[in-house]
């Protein structure tokens, strides 16, 4: 039984990781005109709670630490975020969100949310309820990449 259903899953694997990049290049276009680009957005919002340390960082954007720190030290440069000591642990660094950046983020927000809204008033409404209903499956595959 086990066999039969891995050419099923390895065809559904392929579609969603299709579907997921596509919507990755959207969710990069969605600000387009804003002043951030999509990768200093994305390391914008990872700090949005308590702060997050490079190496995480590193990670979530799927880059190197140098590539990371290059990233950081452009936001900081603006402004948007500062780096301090893990209060966890003292030989650690964390990166944080200023008041500034806190606004970069939200107003980014509010320009793409904007943009989306309008994409999905093209849906029917129950292409827009389905949507809704797959929401927390994605959310549950997402939280597999956070353990």
């Amino acid at each position: 039984m086990e066999t039969e259903k891995a050419p099923e899953l390895q065809e559904l694997a392929q579609d969603f990781r299709e579907a997921l990049r596509h919507s990755v290049y959207l969710v990069r276009r969605l600000d387009a005109d804003g002043d951030l680009s999509a990768a200093q957005l994305s390391t914008l919002k990872m700090l949005l709670d308590d702060g997050v340390r490079v190496g995480e960082i590193a990670r979530n954007l799927g880059v190197k630490v140098p590539s990371a720190t290059e990233q950081i030290i452009k936001l900081e440069r603006a402004g948007l975020a500062r780096r301090e000591a893990d209060p966890e642990d003292s030989r650690a660094v964390r990166v944080v969100l200023t008041a500034e950046g806190r606004d970069a983020v939200e107003s980014a927000n509010r320009r793409r949310n904007a943009v989306m809204a309008n994409i999905l008033e093209t849906l029917t409404d129950d292409d827009r309820r389905a949507l809704a209903a797959a929401l927390p499956i994605i959310e549950k595959i997402n939280s597999t990449l956070q353990n």
